[in-house]
């Protein structure tokens, strides 16, 4: 729920009804396999991808990590851009149990993934279906503010596993943070460094541990005609960027709420 991204005063863009349907349509798809995949622990865990980001073979490694694209990691729709990721580890000692209660922590997100998440807050619970308010943030070159809302579902299938659907129901970027002047740019017509952000996470036993897998499928602006060298590197790496350091902040949340127990 994290990104980085270099501000482009003046370079507006709008968020088109078709590019929300392809990114509906794209994540009803990713949510019917994995419906289906949790429907047995043998096929909790998603398997590996055909090939890596840097080239034929095995899951890549970072340490004890790992992360592949999903269909070539971004790709177009209509004026904006589509992203789908996936990293996953395993945290000795860990239990589902465990990390249920992690993903239920709304009040701790701006602790566990600072400095991304500025603040967070609930705006609903009923114990298994949450809606949250949470405020990104970002310095690079200027500093990027957005506030969003999710509506999180999670919960335990048996005492081994479990899973976490948080889906994003409104992106604001927000001008002038932190001053009087603060306000809400327009829902989808703004500078387009964030339109739509699902993550999905999927646990399981694996051994002495527990098995934590995310992916992240991201909605954002397309590439400006003159402005590619400028944001196209930034595209392409902060869905992969930001979804690592997710896992890892996530991964070392579990690890020493595992520590204190």
């Amino acid at each position: 729920m994290v990104f980085v991204f270099t501000s482009v005063n003046g370079v507006a863009a709008q968020l088109s009804q078709d590019a929300v349907r392809a990114f509906d349509d794209y994540v009803y798809g990713v949510e019917a396999r994995l419906a289906k995949q949790h429907s047995s622990l043998q096929t909790f865990i998603a398997a590996p991808e055909n090939g890596r980001d840097n080239g034929p073979g095995a899951r890549p490694q970072l340490n004890d990590i790992y992360i592949e694209k999903v269909n070539g990691g971004t790709w177009t729709a209509p004026g904006a851009l589509l992203h789908h990721w996936r990293a996953g580890t395993v945290v000795q000692k860990a239990n589902a149990s465990q990390m249920l209660a992690l993903l239920r922590d709304f009040d701790g997100l701006p602790k566990r993934y600072a400095p991304q998440v500025a603040g967070s807050r609930v705006l609903s619970n009923n114990g298994q279906v949450a809606t949250i308010a949470v405020r990104l943030k970002e310095e690079h070159v200027v500093t990027i503010v957005l506030d969003a809302e999710y509506r999180v579902e999670a919960k335990l299938l048996g005492n081994d596993r479990g899973y976490s659907i948080s889906r994003s129901a409104h992106v604001w970027q927000i001008e002038n943070p932190g001053t009087p002047q603060e306000r809400r740019r327009p829902e989808g017509d703004d500078d387009g460094f964030l339109w739509r952000l699902n993550s999905y996470w999927s646990f399981a036993r694996a051994g002495e541990g527990l098995r934590i897998e995310c992916e992240a499928v991201s909605l954002t602006r397309d590439i400006p005609l003159g402005l590619g060298w400028l944001i196209a590197p930034l595209i392409a790496d902060f869905p992969r960027d930001e979804l690592e350091f997710t896992l890892r902040a996530t991964r070392n949340a579990l690890a020493a709420s595992v520590g204190q127990e």
